[in-house]
């Protein structure tokens, strides 16, 4: 009995400690109480949520959530089948980023104790982050049916989901409305909303250090700003958004290593952190280190895998790393998740892009470009492509009829045209080609490939020299770097007779070629050796 009193005596000296902000002593107190009693569990969970309660304290830099758990593992040792332990445990694991494990210990916990509130709440908040609407709300209901008064955290998180879902068909205005009410009414009652509402009010006085950082930045004294927020580091050493805000400081003066510590700094102290991530894989995407930014973007998709573009994203960087076969997947990944018709209409565009281009695979790509005309039926870029991967396959009637189904949408699309012109030249049937050109043309003065074409088809097949030299000349004046229309005007003046003209533009072909590599250099210099045989 004495026993029992006297620890009663020193749990209620830590509370005071601890009540008193005092959590060094009391941490200090609790752990010679064990040195006495080794064995109590419920010492053990007093200094685990002590250390719990020191690493969410942003004024001091070192983490204790490995020390948290050591305690709550070794009171779990005494009662195994504790929903509160359980709890706390999945709390801790939640704040150090190990969301499976947390959802472990909270699915372990409502298991001991089906009316376990918070356990609920927890859960629904991993499935929240995670983009799991509907599962998060089905544990916020349970939340608040077995929270009573203490479930202000619950009803105001399943305001702000159901708010999400308001324009979906199972609206319920009346019940978002309600929840946002209980959740105001209910802060008394729910001493957890209140911890986090009294957090983030002690976050207001760092204010006007980010407006004072923020003028100095637009004001260009970027150094200063730099030196502003490592002092006010120093003084609180755990507030991560601080470290945000230097990395991207850092960032403006190109100091691109120091901003990765400062991003890696913040994700240290909040693996969860989204923002963080994220300025880190797009600064790893600017470095061109893509490794870096495939394994930051697979953590961002662990946390998040129904985010479709964080999945394009990585697809975008698999391709640009030639990496075609993982590039595909994640992009059919995106677009299965498809977040909006137009914003997956592009991305199905993309991989249509890809599997003509990069891989050949017509049919694919076909698919593809259906699936984003479905989506997006007034995009006319859509139907060129479509048109072009028919053209290539050498389906010519399927790509006849996609390019009439663009001018439909936009007739007076030069591009369409254009592709038209180059399709019906391909059938044989010129005249037709002669007229989609000059509408091209007239669509488009300064259309290069337009006036380039409509040259060749007047030399080579209507031996109309005049005519072909006038359309060459404007492709050039059109792209002074068009090495085609160069190497096609030669041909002319080399037909008209006028050789000195010939190889001086056969020359500036082959010297435009050097850096586009428009065509087989070879071939320029065949005709270049053909002029004086």
């Amino acid at each position: 009995m004495n026993e029992t009193v006297t620890v009663e005596k020193i749990k209620n000296k830590i509370e005071k400690m601890q009540k008193g902000g005092n959590i060094s002593k009391a941490i200090e107190m609790c752990q010679s109480a064990l040195q006495n009693d080794p064995t109590n569990a419920d010492l053990h969970i007093r200094l685990g949520d002590l250390y719990l309660e020191k690493h969410l304290d942003i004024y001091q830099p070192k983490q204790f959530l490995d020390d948290a758990i050591l305690e709550y593992q070794r009171a779990l040792e005494s009662n195994l089948n504790s929903a509160e332990i359980h709890y706390k445990l999945g709390c801790a694991y939640y704040y150090k980023g190990e969301q499976e494990k947390a959802l472990n210990h909270f699915a372990i916990s409502i298991e001991y104790d089906k009316n376990h509130s918070d356990a609920y709440y927890m859960t629904a908040k991993i499935f929240s982050k995670r983009d799991r609407i509907t599962e998060a709300i089905s544990y916020l209901e349970k939340a608040v049916q077995s929270g009573g008064l203490k479930n202000s955290r619950a009803h105001y998180l399943l305001f702000k989901l159901l708010k999400t879902r308001e324009d979906k068909a199972d609206k319920n205005t009346l019940n978002i409305v309600k929840n946002l009410f209980l959740s105001i009414f209910k802060i008394a009652f729910d001493e957890k909303a209140q911890q986090e509402i009294f957090t983030k009010l002690s976050y207001l006085k760092f204010f006007p250090i980010f407006f004072q950082g923020y003028y100095l930045e637009k004001t260009r004294s970027v150094y200063q700003a730099i030196d502003l927020y490592i002092e006010t580091i120093e003084k609180a050493p755990g507030f991560l958004l601080l470290y945000l805000h230097l990395g991207n400081a850092y960032r403006q003066i190109a100091r691109l290593d120091d901003a990765i510590n400062e991003y890696k700094m913040a994700i240290w102290l909040d693996p969860t952190h989204i923002t963080a991530h994220k300025l880190l894989c797009s600064i790893y995407e600017e470095q061109g280190n893509y490794d870096s930014a495939i394994e930051t973007y697979g953590k961002l998709i662990e946390m998040n895998p129904n985010d479709a573009i964080y999945h394009s994203n990585l697809a975008n960087i698999y391709y640009l790393k030639g990496d075609i076969k993982s590039a595909v997947s994640y992009y059919q990944t995106a677009i299965s998740l498809n977040p909006n018709k137009n914003w997956t209409s592009i991305i199905a565009q993309t991989l249509g892009y890809i599997f003509h281009e990069s891989k050949e695979n017509f049919d694919a790509a076909i698919s593809a470009y259906q699936s984003a005309s479905l989506l997006n039926p007034t995009d006319v870029d859509i139907y060129i492509s479509l048109g072009s991967a028919f053209y290539d396959k050498g389906d010519y009637a399927n790509a006849l009829a996609t390019y009439r189904m663009a001018l439909e949408v936009d007739p007076n699309n030069a591009r369409i045209h254009c592709n038209l012109g180059f399709l019906l030249w391909g059938k044989g049937v010129i005249e037709e080609a002669v007229k989609e050109y000059e509408k091209a043309i007239k669509l488009d003065p300064n259309y290069d490939i337009a006036y380039n074409n409509l040259g060749v088809i007047y030399l080579d097949d209507l031996g109309y020299i005049q005519e072909a030299i006038d359309n060459l000349k404007k492709a050039m004046e059109s792209n002074t770097q068009y090495a085609l229309a160069s190497y096609n005007l030669g041909r002319a003046m080399a037909i008209k007779g006028d050789k000195i003209e010939a190889a001086r533009l056969f020359q500036v072909a082959m010297d435009l070629n050097n850096q586009t590599n428009e065509m087989d250099q070879r071939e320029i210099k065949v005709k270049i050796q053909e002029l004086f045989e």
